[in-house]
């Protein structure tokens, strides 16, 4: 059965009817709105009461810019536009102010700042607003904002943050979040007039790495009037300083790895060639430095994709300095096998001319190469680790390069036949292996593999024509120290003298830790001359 509606007198009374429901459900929104714009004449004028009820209204609104507009007063960045009497969050820019309507946050455009009336404020409304800043974000749907809000009431404890964050916790479902908001009101609790509670709030904070946390403990051990107070925080901070002692440590081992990481790219190409053709290759350090120098060129090319402009290099360095490595090969070291001293002289020489050219084509200062964004900044374990990204690739980027090698080397009808020249050069020859072209080919591939090694200091370190020269000798230490012509030997000898290196340094300095791993490879092979990893076949030195 419908409704019928006869007369102009009916149709009139419905139409009242839905303006009055119409209205009596506004949105929320223009409630948020009305608080505000009631909040905005308390604002003006001296009254620091009449501020804080201001204040009070803004943070009660429910209004999406209530935190933006509480901001920028406790910024000094709140004004009043003179012209119209607006709310505007105005910033200095030169000589005048970039301001946008509070409330809407529209752009206005810049202001003179004879324009604006600033809203001042003192410690206490300062403090006040902070409260409610937090307090607001600890209440908004974004996880980050929560856990943003509660880093910084930690960073600041006070009784009324732990206020605030009580009363916030049974409503908080994170995890990390509520791990961060308990550790700051256990903080808070340090500076109770409560014995019980103090020593509660230290046995929560017990191996905390926070270092709020510690400075808090160290106060308390020291200046408390309570002795079983002074006693438990000093056991506290005994674990702790376990903790950070533990994990300082494993920096270091990280930092060790990581920069053994590199030495295995720098030599894992030089063991190839210099075990398989006794080339002591002296030009090894700029088919590096060419490698870093195409990443550049690429980056220059592609300047819009940072990220993939890394990954194109790796191929495009490995194709550059393996034809290089094949032309110098070709052209000159091919006329001095059996003769060590003059392949040394010559590469020496072809290790020049590389440098000049890159001056000259280049340029003769470093070069900027860029990280990607995906290889920038760290990864937070704790309050006292953090693991740099780009270093955290070059190692795991070590470690495919070295398996794709090995498989080269042990899977293919090369790798089998560079295995037979390296071990025995005339066999290998009786049994129809053209070791020529073995020879070039090898060389290729160990300066390809130098041109990759390149693209990964790129991201650690200057790119410039000395490049090469910061880590050929230290490649060659690598090379002997592991076993001439053994990947395994590169590895392990790398991996070793890196951790050595960062071992050494926080003691002996950069020089005298590089000096004292010198003398240690100089002992080590006066017992065990042929390396850690011996080569085998006929072919080996004994």
């Amino acid at each position: 059965m419908g409704i019928t509606v006869s007369t102009p007198i009916h149709r009139l009374a419905l139409v009242i009817l839905a303006l009055l429901l119409v209205a009596g459900s506004s949105p929320p929104s223009t409630a948020a709105t009305s608080a505000l714009d009631a909040a905005l004449p308390l604002l003006e004028g001296r009254d620091l009461a009449t501020k804080k009820q201001a204040v009070q209204l803004i943070a009660t609104s429910g209004n999406d810019r209530a935190v933006i507009i509480l901001d920028a007063l406790v910024t000094g960045n709140l004004y009043f536009l003179k012209s119209d009497n607006s709310l505007v969050i105005a910033e200095k820019n030169g000589d005048s102010y970039l301001a946008k309507n509070a409330l809407l946050g529209t752009e206005i455009g810049p202001v003179e700042k004879r324009g604006l009336k600033k809203i001042g404020i003192n410690n206490a409304l300062r403090s006040q607003i902070r409260d409610a800043i937090a307090s607001l974000s600890l209440d908004h749907a974004d996880r980050s904002i929560r856990l943003r809000a509660a880093t910084q009431m930690l960073d600041n404890p006070s009784a009324d943050t732990a206020r605030l964050l009580r009363s916030a916790l049974p409503q908080e479902t994170d995890d990390d979040v509520r791990k961060v908001m308990q550790t700051a009101v256990s903080v808070a609790d340090l500076a109770s007039a409560d014995t019980a509670a103090r020593l509660a709030a230290i046995q929560q904070l017990a191996g905390n790495l926070h270092p709020t946390v510690r400075n808090q403990l160290l106060k308390l051990s020291e200046n408390d009037k309570d002795d079983k107070t002074r006693t438990a925080a000093r056991l506290a901070l005994k674990e702790i300083d376990f903790k950070v002692d533990l994990y300082g440590k494993a920096e270091v081992l990280f930092f060790g790895i990581s920069a053994g990481s590199v030495l295995v790219l720098a030599a894992i190409g030089l063991a190839i060639t210099f075990g398989v053709m006794g080339v002591i290759n002296m030009a090894h350090g700029e088919l590096i430095m060419l490698g870093a120098y195409t990443t550049y060129l690429i980056q220059q090319l592609m300047p819009q994709h940072i990220g993939l402009s890394v990954l194109v290099a790796i191929p495009a360095a490995f194709v550059v300095s393996g034809l290089v490595g094949i032309l110098i090969e070709r052209s000159v070291i091919r006329f001095l096998y059996g003769r060590p001293l003059e392949t040394l002289l010559a590469t020496f020489g072809i290790s020049l001319i590389l440098q000049q050219l890159v001056r000259t084509l280049v340029s003769p200062q470093n070069v900027a190469v860029s990280n990607p964004g995906w290889m920038s900044g760290t990864l937070e374990i704790n309050g006292v680790l953090s693991l740099a990204y780009n270093r955290l690739y070059i190692i795991l980027f070590c470690l495919i390069v070295f398996m794709l090698l090995s498989l080269v080397l042990k899977r293919t009808p090369l790798g089998l036949q560079v295995r037979a020249v390296s071990q025995n050069r005339d066999m290998a020859r009786a049994m129809g292996v053209r070791s020529a072209r073995v020879d070039a080919l090898t060389f290729g591939l160990g300066s390809g593999i130098a041109g990759v090694a390149g693209v990964a200091l790129s991201q650690l370190t200057n790119v410039g024509p000395n490049l090469g020269q910061s880590y050929i000798i230290d490649s060659f230490m690598v090379v002997v120290f592991g076993g001439v012509g053994n990947l395994w030997g590169t590895l392990v000898g790398g991996l070793t003298l890196g951790i050595a290196n960062k071992v050494l340094e926080p003691w002996a300095g950069a020089v005298l830790a590089k000096i004292l791993v010198l003398v240690f490879i100089i002992l080590f092979i006066q017992k065990r001359p042929r390396g850690l990893f011996p080569q085998k076949g006929r072919g080996a030195v004994n």
